[in-house]
């Protein structure tokens, strides 16, 4: 089984992107390499963070590697949280902070409207390719199902008649998610399927 390394080690992520991709490659983590720190991600767009990410674990580690970064876009909110999704109610990365905090600044606006963006950047030796995935969606006024993780709770997709992502079973939410569209993508692309 070929091999390749996911830059991240949040668990959430490495575990919906291992069962995205399922028995095609063994995909490995940032930790599995010996990478222990937090990789900046500074850049002011998600492709931005996604390549950051990429070049760093090359510079660093020396492995071609894939990185991702996701935002939530909210058209009420002008497009935030955007790019600073993870950190949009502190550094700390608290998802639940990061709900109020939408919920708050939504209050009880009609137009709820808003998707999920994914950038990949596979990086293998100097070449960069960038992969995305969307998702068009509403975001509920309180929280729906205990699965996902991020804001998955209020997210509830178009095609998913009102379940939000944190209401789905791993395999349905990676059937039209975000995540499993660009994951597609990049998979199609390693396998030879895409140019």
């Amino acid at each position: 089984m070929k091999k390749i390394v996911f830059a991240t080690n949040n668990e959430h992520k490495l575990q919906e992107m291992r069962q995205i991709i399922g028995s095609e490659f063994e995909v490995l983590s940032l930790s599995d390499i010996g990478c222990h720190e937090d990789i900046p991600e500074t850049a002011d767009t998600i492709e931005g963070n996604a390549r950051q990410k990429a070049f760093y674990v090359k510079e660093h580690y020396g492995y071609d590697c894939f990185s991702d970064d996701t935002g939530l876009e909210i058209d009420a909110l002008g497009g935030e949280p955007g790019v600073r999704s993870a950190r949009y109610a502190g550094y700390d990365h608290n998802s639940e902070n990061n709900i109020d905090k939408v919920l708050t600044l939504l209050g009880d606006r009609r137009d709820r409207s808003a998707r999920f963006r994914t950038a990949i950047a596979l990086l293998q030796g100097d070449k960069l390719t960038i992969f995305e995935g969307k998702v068009e969606g509403n975001i509920l006024t309180e929280r729906h199902g205990s699965g996902g993780f991020g804001y998955d709770s209020i997210f509830a997709p178009v095609e998913a008649d009102g379940l939000t992502f944190a209401q789905m079973s791993p395999q349905q939410k990676n059937a039209i998610s975000h995540r499993g569209r660009a994951t597609r993508r990049l998979i199609a692309y390693l396998l030879g399927e895409e140019k």
